[in-house]
């Protein structure tokens, strides 16, 4: 109760400070009447509240609740929850591996599973709903507590129910945590000189990840032509989206982005030796989010690239990390972000100059389709070689992973094939 009144005689010094300033006076005691209202709601829970509740977390709730009113991405994060965020940027973390977030009715939603984690091994798939955290309802918990209780030690389980798109019902499934692998960049070859880039999330060291394993594969080979996959990519770092557009652009403008007041700011590529010229392709979907989009949207309003896929997640939004004193922190929107040509894609995403939705493979024993793949004659040994000059046979051999990622994705089949004849196809943009 002391701390409470002292609370109030501050306010009052300062309100009869403000209101010996001409032209204050209304908002000094507009702001005075909030901060009395929410001192005494806070006073009369401490007071009446059917269990005792430390007075932190009752700022702490409160605080959450206010940032969460503002939009689904500003947010508060404690002490556990900021260390956790800096680890996922910067160190090695463990949990399942899902970006999630909660849309306006409070139900947690899949942003994306990280690649190559439990939760992508699991199933989980970008826009499936979270119903239920070992038992509990998540739109009961909220976002902060929902996360907190699907993180956990290396080896243990946790329990999601879990609703899919165009699932007639729920279904569980059961996750074993494990350490969630940071390594954001990879590069592998679909065809000779086709490299495929894939992008799993932009961390502080994607950039720096890509170029090094660029440089090694240009060291034996001539790049003819680029797909970039960030799909299920859920974004992070606005300066390293905009390095790695810059490989691919010899300038012009990225993104720029537009806080309170309109102030804006452009950020602009320059032309480098290291620069990429190869023909393009991008594949994005629903899970592609923030600098996803940005890098997306930026290859797209230069024409260099064609963008292929299903519409991205839509998020134009900028947060920043703002850190407390007591190693709390919060994540608060401070701008909007538009691509090249002046576009917002707040709430809409970029939309792809081809769409091509994702076809789950159909098992062997029920896919009619395997019967368009039955032996042609020019795979019975000892067929008679075509009549004429053909196209010399390359030596390249795919590598087997590579292979069977490309036999169950459809998606990744047509950009190869798009990404060898783009010169064709340019006129599309």
């Amino acid at each position: 109760m002391r701390i409470t009144m002292w609370l109030v005689a501050i306010m009052t010094t300062a309100l009869l400070a403000f209101s010996s300033i001409p032209g204050m006076a209304t908002d000094a005691q507009s702001k005075f009447e909030s901060l009395k209202r929410f001192s005494q709601i806070l006073d009369l829970v401490e007071r009446y509240y059917v269990q005792d509740v430390p007075r932190t977390d009752l700022i702490n709730g409160a605080i959450d609740g206010m940032l969460q009113s503002l939009d689904p991405h500003s947010t508060f994060m404690d002490q556990e929850e900021y260390k956790s965020m800096q680890e996922s940027t910067t160190g090695e973390f463990f949990g399942i591996g899902v970006e999630i977030t909660q849309d306006e009715s409070g139900v947690l939603r899949v942003v994306t599973p990280i690649e190559d984690t439990p939760a992508d091994k699991a199933g989980l798939a970008a826009g499936d709903l979270i119903l239920e955290v070992n038992g509990s309802l998540t739109q009961d918990l909220g976002l902060r507590e929902s996360v907190s209780r699907i993180k956990g030690e290396k080896g243990s389980k946790v329990k999601l129910t879990i609703l899919s798109k165009k699932a007639k019902a729920p279904r569980e499934v059961e996750i074993v945590r494990d350490s969630i692998p940071l390594i954001s960049a990879k590069v592998r070859e679909l065809d000779d000189g086709i490299v495929w880039i894939r992008l799993s999330r932009f961390s502080e060291n994607t950039t720096d990840e890509l170029k090094e394993k660029l440089t090694a594969y240009k060291k034996k080979h001539k790049i003819k032509g680029v797909v970039l996959d960030l799909r299920n990519n859920p974004g992070g770092l606005l300066d390293q989206s905009i390095k790695i557009a810059d490989i691919f652009l010899q300038g012009g403008t990225v993104v720029s982005i537009k806080g309170k007041g309109n102030e804006s700011r452009n950020f602009d590529a320059a032309k480098q030796s290291a620069d990429i010229t190869a023909p393009m392709v991008v594949l994005i979907n629903a899970g592609s989010a923030s600098a996803s989009e940005i890098v997306a949207g930026a290859l797209r309003d230069h024409n260099r690239a064609l963008i292929i896929g299903e519409p991205s997640f839509g998020k134009g939004s900028v947060q920043n990390i703002i850190p407390l004193n007591d190693g709390s922190a919060i994540k608060l929107t401070i701008a909007r972000y538009y691509t090249p040509n002046g576009t917002s894609i707040q709430a809409k995403g970029i939309e792809p100059d081809l769409l091509v939705p994702f076809e789950i493979p159909a098992k062997e024993e029920k896919d009619p389709i395997k019967f368009l793949n039955a032996p042609r004659e020019k795979d019975l040994n000892g067929h008679l070689e075509k009549v004429g000059k053909g196209k010399k046979k390359s030596a390249f051999k795919r590598e087997k992973a590579v292979q069977e990622r490309l036999d169950k994705d459809n998606q990744l089949r047509l950009a190869m094939d798009l990404v060898e004849t783009l010169p064709r196809i340019k006129s599309l943009h």
